[in-house]
């Protein structure tokens, strides 16, 4: 998982958090595979199908596609593709942070039968969430 615009696994309650997963072979981008047996040759290409995240605070997201990467000259802008906005502080959580994980489900056609195979990968990640006060 990559997030902006703050620093990596920190939050604040209501900023906007940009979320994408980075472009590879084992995260997003298609995985090809070939197999051979008896003389007969088989490629399947896997690609993912959803990614679901689930923030830490009861949220699933679900993002139709991996995401945009943040830049700094994006500044405080809401994310354009796929994000979260924490509405409440983690200080109640063990360290100060919500538990979440990035769920992938990948799929790749089944031989000749019209099915799929699916597979899915998660990973676990970790994100301080504090809340921030102004006080005159």
């Amino acid at each position: 998982m990559t997030s902006g615009p703050r620093a990596a696994g920190q939050y604040v309650v209501g900023m906007p958090m940009w979320i994408w997963v980075t472009r590879s072979m084992s995260s997003y981008d298609q995985a090809t595979a070939k197999a051979t047996a008896g003389g007969v040759t088989f490629t399947a290409t896997a690609k993912v199908a959803s990614i679901r995240w689930g923030m830490g605070d009861a949220t699933m997201v679900t993002c139709h596609g991996p995401g945009t990467p943040y830049s700094a000259d994006c500044g405080k802008s809401m994310y354009p593709a796929c994000g979260h906005r924490y509405e409440r502080s983690a200080a109640d959580q063990p360290d100060g942070s919500c538990k979440g994980t990035v769920t992938a489900t990948w799929t790749a056609p089944a031989l000749n039968d019209g099915g799929e195979f699916t597979e899915t990968r998660q990973t676990a990640f970790s994100v301080q969430v504090g809340e921030i006060q102004v006080l005159n």
